[in-house]
């Protein structure tokens, strides 16, 4: 289990559409190293959902932990999610950990429905609604390469550019600085650490 480094906006791993898992029971050694990664981190930034893309993995799977709002919720684990019902309608202010200190309010459905796999590979269906359906549509826009930013006006996001072309900015650097690391190890033969991996806590 390890706390890796969350992408920021303008790195490319957050506009890329997520591939399935392949569902077995249990689930692959790598699917659940990637699961316990994405908890520490998760826990580390003291958010409330986090999805493979932010950590540079393009696989869909999310977690959400909502026990910052209530002490009786925990870690829940989403495997290839798909939400097949959406209901009702509702404006809250939203962040992402890839936007760091930049929060804006954002219009979700109040009400879904989705099936998906937990921890262990086991499929189970959910209905969600309030804050619980808002962070899971969020996650889930990430698998689809969708980010917060794009359920703006055209005027907000006007408004935004300069903060946007800075954080970008630091993401396409960010990005830039892994890619020329990692091709440096590769050149040299020396052992490979993951990308988007920092040293465990």
């Amino acid at each position: 289990m390890a706390v890796r480094s969350i992408v920021l906006y303008g790195h490319p791993a957050l506009r890329k559409k997520s591939q399935a898992i392949k569902p077995v029971q249990p689930i692959d050694r790598e699917t659940k190293k990637l699961v316990a990664d994405l908890i520490a981190t998760l826990d580390n930034a003291e958010g409330l959902g986090l999805a493979a893309n932010q950590l540079g993995v393009a696989k869909r799977v999310f977690i959400v932990n909502l026990s910052h709002i209530d002490p009786a919720e925990t870690f829940r684990v989403f495997i290839n999610p798909e939400i097949f019902s959406r209901d009702g309608e509702c404006e809250l202010e939203e962040g992402c950990l890839s936007f760091p200190d930049m929060y804006e309010y954002i219009t979700r459905p109040e009400r879904i429905k989705l099936r998906a796999r937990d921890a262990g590979g086991n499929e189970f269906t959910l209905e969600a609604d309030g804050m619980l359906a808002r962070v899971i549509l969020h996650e889930n826009d990430h698998l689809e390469g969708k980010l917060f930013i794009d359920h703006l006006s055209s005027i907000t996001r006007q408004l935004m550019r300069g903060k946007l072309k800075k954080l970008r900015a630091e993401g396409v650097a960010s990005a830039a600085s892994v890619a020329s690391a990692a091709s440096a190890l590769k050149s040299s033969g020396a052992p490979q650490t993951p990308h988007n991996a920092r040293l465990e806590r």
